[in-house]
């Protein structure tokens, strides 16, 4: 075959000689396995209970750093948060966290809720303000109760001496007026005496990569970790991230097209896309994530797998 010296370079060739070389990620193996936290929410009935359990049996063996259980204003929410964190302590060797908010509570039945977790051998709060409830638009404080999760931080801190997460917003709350407004929220509760904060979800990591430097630049030194929300429901997640303020990139919803009736392959695509923001982010120092599970153990287990994440009696 005879190939003219001189032809002009066309297609992958072109492409590959002329453009711009793009390193890879580091390989799984030049990365220690990261550490990983896992959040469950309460059964409404016994048999989501039984999946509940499920997933956490599922998941205990990759021994996470602490398991959190959601919090709801309702008071029968209350009592299974309450009843699956307790059944935490009593029967894993997990370390679950309890979630607590502000809403529908004076300070003393807070008070007590946090007593309570103390008695059942619960050391580590999630302290939150809380969404206002169903059927109200606005947050209002409970009369006599903690206004805002900076207070309750406060509070929890006269009671014990917990370990105490909050909530952290990379792309601002819904509710602040600015990014600066929320970014001063974030380090009162710090300054309160939380000891770490927990992100919303987001899919771009240099949302993510952009906060830290805003944080680094408000002084705030306690960790940040980055909330990971594997998306088997592309659909869904568009409707809830459109009410709590996260962005959903364009290039996610080109990944989910044409996958509505096909869960197999949904599940896959989030296991990647997962892994993939994981991965990046490792790259970047980070080495913390808790992951929003939705109760769904084989999706988490799987990314965790992807990451070198191993169960402890396999090592």
């Amino acid at each position: 075959m005879n190939v003219a010296l001189n032809a002009p370079l066309a297609g992958t060739l072109q492409r590959w000689l002329t453009g711009p070389r793009i390193a890879g990620l580091p390989q799984p193996t030049d990365l220690p396995p990261p550490k990983l936290s896992f959040e469950f929410f309460p059964p409404k009935n016994e048999a989501l209970e039984q999946s509940l359990w499920t997933a956490i049996r599922r998941l205990e063996p990759l021994a996470p750093r602490f398991v959190s259980v959601t919090y709801g204003a309702g008071g029968s929410t209350r009592a299974r948060t309450h009843e699956t964190v307790a059944r935490l302590a009593r029967e894993t060797s997990l370390t679950p966290a309890a979630h607590l908010t502000c809403v529908g509570a004076t300070r003393d039945e807070v008070d007590e809720v946090a007593r309570g977790y103390l008695e059942a051998g619960v050391r580590h709060i999630v302290a939150l303000r809380g969404d206002p409830p169903a059927g109200a638009t606005e947050y209002t404080p409970h009369p006599g109760g903690y206004a805002q999760a900076e207070d309750l931080v406060g509070g929890l801190r006269r009671i014990a001496d917990f370990d105490i997460s909050v909530g952290a917003y990379p792309e601002t709350h819904p509710a602040a007026k600015s990014g600066g407004a929320d970014l001063d929220f974030l380090k009162r509760k710090i300054d309160a005496g939380a000891t770490r904060a927990i992100t919303q979800y987001f899919f771009d990591t240099d949302v993510y990569l952009r906060f830290l430097d805003r944080c680094g630049a408000a002084r705030i030194t306690v960790p940040i970790v980055p909330g990971i929300l594997p998306v088997s429901n592309f659909k869904q997640v568009q409707r809830f991230s459109a009410m709590c303020g996260a962005s959903v990139p364009a290039w996610m919803a080109r990944l989910f097209d044409g996958l509505d009736d096909d869960q197999e392959t949904r599940r896959m695509v989030a296991a990647v896309v997962a892994a993939e923001q994981v991965r990046l982010l490792q790259a970047n120092g980070v080495d913390e994530f808790h992951f929003y599970t939705l109760n769904r153990a084989d999706l988490t287990y799987a990314i965790a797998h992807l990451l070198g994440v191993r169960p402890k009696a396999a090592e």
